[in-house]
């Protein structure tokens, strides 16, 4: 009787979709409430003035601004300011 074992079946061949995180307002960017500022896992980021942050971590503006950021005490805080910031660069490149 002639009889062929039957192959395994390869694990591997998937693979997930980027998750899309980072940046979408840089520093002096106009912003409404409501727009996400970053998209980030954990606190790489933290709210500060003007800023709310979703249950996944999302920075969003809570007022009309420019994005601004300020480092204090070892972390970056992203704000919604009424001035446009000059000078003022996105943490984008850290």
């Amino acid at each position: 009787m002639a009889h062929k074992k039957a192959g395994g079946s390869s694990r591997n061949g998937r693979d997930t979709a980027g998750r899309r995180l980072g940046f979408k307002k840089f520093g002096g960017e106009a912003v409404e409430p409501g727009n996400i500022i970053v998209r980030q896992r954990g606190t790489r980021w933290h709210a500060g003035d003007n800023v709310g942050m979703g249950k996944d971590h999302t920075l969003f503006a809570l007022t009309e601004g420019y994005v601004a950021f300020r480092k204090r005490l070892g972390r970056t805080f992203v704000s919604v300011t009424t001035q446009r910031a000059t000078g003022d660069v996105p943490a984008a490149a850290e």
